[in-house]
């Protein structure tokens, strides 16, 4: 699924300070990394013996309707293949770059090149993903009652390493159950089309926020390369510019759920914990409230042209906190 810039958002939420005050306070967030640290459904790339089987051909439900078992997984049993889209050609543990988290020795790579369905190049923009197994992990779903939040390290290369596309390369996201009223109202119905009664309820939806990362090619007419967050989604469901990525090397990001059903969403270059001071936005998705947390997923993507490797990605130390009640 293309992700698509509302342009009036863009044009007004110019920055991360500004999203901050229109969404909310601090006092109405957890920041990602409080609570009790989740080991089952975190992961340090410690073990030198850590390895991915991929099992292809990979799934690509969401494009021709074919999942294929059996389905990719990580030697530690946290980390599985997405049935929809399949996982990342390449995912493979590797020595942090410089400037990574203190005493680490590992952490992981993703990179994909067929990102659509195996055997076929659409020369379409396609992604992949790769699962945090946190439910089975956990024995169950997380209500978002105990605040659960989660954090990576994520190192981002120097522009020239990127793939020389326009579009999004990245995405750090999460998968909720969330609610929301319905008003009631008046239907017709039958054959003579007489109008009915209903009274409001309540829609649930499994929803997929997060954080992506977009660039900007200088090759197609912008001034200079960049790169940019993209935040998914506001009340109307939109996803929006957030903060220019203005310096490369290794991030910081996270995201909470809040007992509010709110999604708060952070971001700073380097490999310090988060902060308050590092909130970028707050949101209801789509004016949902989210009620459970399901798990936290990676996504990387490519122009599926059969020939053109994606950015490779490279994350440390994915953690998941709550505090449970």
């Amino acid at each position: 699924m293309r992700i698509s810039i509302a342009k009036s958002l863009a044009a007004t939420l110019c920055s991360a300070l500004t999203v901050t005050v229109l969404c909310g306070t601090a006092s109405a967030q957890v920041v990602p990394g409080t609570g009790t640290f989740q080991a089952k459904a975190s992961d340090d790339f410690e073990d030198t013996e850590w390895v991915f089987t991929h099992n292809f051909p990979k799934s690509s439900s969401n494009i021709d309707k074919q999942t294929r078992y059996p389905s990719g997984k990580s030697s530690n049993n946290k980390w599985f293949e997405s049935l929809k889209r399949g996982q990342p050609d390449v995912i493979k543990r590797v020595t942090p770059p410089a400037g990574g988290l203190p005493g680490s020795t590992g952490a992981m790579l993703m990179q994909t090149l067929n990102s659509g369905i195996p055997g076929y190049s659409s020369r379409k923009w396609q992604q992949d993903d790769l699962l945090v197994d946190v439910t089975n992990a956990l024995g169950g779903f997380v209500p978002v009652a105990w605040s659960p939040n989660v954090v990576v390290r994520l190192y981002i290369p120097e522009f020239d390493k990127w793939e020389n596309r326009t579009g999004t390369s990245f995405g750090f996201r999460a998968s909720v159950l969330a609610q929301r009223s319905t008003r009631g109202g008046s239907r017709k119905r039958g054959f003579f089309g007489f109008r009915s009664r209903f009274s409001g309820g309540t829609e649930s939806e499994t929803l997929y926020p997060g954080m992506f990362i977009q660039f900007n090619s200088k090759t197609s007419g912008y001034k200079e390369d960049s790169a940019y967050f993209i935040i998914r989604a506001d009340e109307r469901g939109y996803d929006y510019t957030g903060p220019q990525i203005k310096q490369t090397g290794w991030w910081t990001i996270g995201m909470s759920f809040t007992p509010d059903g709110r999604i708060h969403y952070y971001a700073k270059p380097g490999v310090e914990n988060l902060t308050p001071a590092d909130h970028i936005a707050s949101h209801n998705y789509h004016d949902y409230r989210c009620v459970r947390f399901n798990t936290y997923f990676f996504d990387v993507c490519n122009a599926n042209d059969g020939r053109t490797w994606s950015t490779p990605w490279i994350i440390d130390a994915p953690a998941m906190y709550m505090s449970r009640k």
